[in-house]
């Protein structure tokens, strides 16, 4: 039986992703599994930078525009979406390419999660509830008093967490839902996937990654993500609009900011997230990185040396 191969392509916005990934497709001859948690969204097109209508013709994509805002979606929900995908791509090509900024989606794929039990669906909502009323704050002190280990260890490898309401809820319930500690649940099972990953970085100099950040978002302004996030407002407070783009052009709308200070914000709030997924990516295993302008070629021989 043949192996079958997943290259997968990481690195920060706007650095040539899309572009490689279409290319590697057609060298290939295969699908793109898309794993930008926002490109999902079929109510967010131009914020989120979705490939054009040409890209998407040349290459069969999954998993873009696929759910609404008002979906309930998850990242296990993902996971379990692309490698049921994938098991059916495989059955006609044993190289499929992935492709995303989104750490978390990335790994949920490559590697799984560990396994946790089932919340009860009370915790939940009274954990939203204090939420609500006391902020993230609540959440931050909840988890250092019920997993202390955990708590020290975000403090140190990865701060932003703590600062992410989603992901605190969820350790935060899962500590009081089984009255055990939520790092007690970390590394115990191990996911097998039927595949081997091949990670493909893609970087540039800092000062280029965020021109390239800067232009990109002047082009969305005069491609119309002003009337993109203006249909959105009544639906502002959704989960999935609690993003780069979106949250600065709605402060705009509400006259809190003037246009200039708001593309401003969104470019300078668009360079932090790259820096940070920069920083989630490097720690990834066994990637090879290259600079975004490094000939296909060379990429693809790379790759080929690892297939044959």
């Amino acid at each position: 039986m043949k192996k079958k191969y997943l290259i997968t392509i990481i690195g920060p916005t706007a650095i040539g992703k899309t572009s490689l990934s279409i290319a590697l497709a057609q060298h290939f001859n295969c699908d793109i599994i898309s794993c930008d948690s926002r490109q999902f969204f079929k109510e967010m097109k131009i914020g989120t930078a979705v490939p054009n209508e040409q890209e998407l013709a040349s290459v069969t994509h999954h998993f873009i525009q696929n759910k609404s805002i008002f979906d309930t979606y998850s990242v296990g929900d993902f996971e379990k979406e692309a490698i049921a995908k994938l098991d059916e791509l495989f059955l006609k090509n044993n190289v499929q390419i992935m492709v995303g900024g989104s750490g978390l989606y990335v790994d949920s794929v490559l590697k799984g999660f560990d396994d946790f039990p089932d919340i009860a669906e009370e915790v939940r909502i009274k954990i939203n509830t204090d939420f609500e009323k006391f902020g993230i704050d609540y959440l931050q002190q909840k988890l250092k008093e019920l997993d202390t280990d955990y708590y020290q260890k975000l403090s140190v490898d990865n701060p932003q967490t703590l600062q992410n309401p989603q992901r605190m809820k969820r350790f935060v319930e899962v500590c009081i839902g089984t009255g055990k500690p939520y790092s007690n649940f970390i590394g115990q099972k191990k996911n097998q996937r039927n595949f081997t990953p091949i990670i493909i970085g893609l970087e540039a100099e800092r000062e280029i990654m965020y021109d390239r950040i800067n232009q990109r978002v002047e082009i969305m302004i005069n491609e119309g993500l002003l009337k993109e996030v203006e249909n959105l407002i009544p639906n502002k407070n959704l989960n999935a609009l609690q993003t780069v783009g979106y949250r600065e052009l709605f402060d705009f709308f509400e006259g809190k900011t003037s246009l200039e200070f708001a593309i401003e914000q969104i470019k300078m709030n668009t360079r932090r997230f790259a820096k940070r997924q920069l920083t989630w990516f490097k720690r990834t295993e066994n990637a090879i990185w290259f600079d975004y302008l490094t000939d296909r070629k060379e990429i693809v021989n790379s790759i080929e040396l690892t297939i044959n």
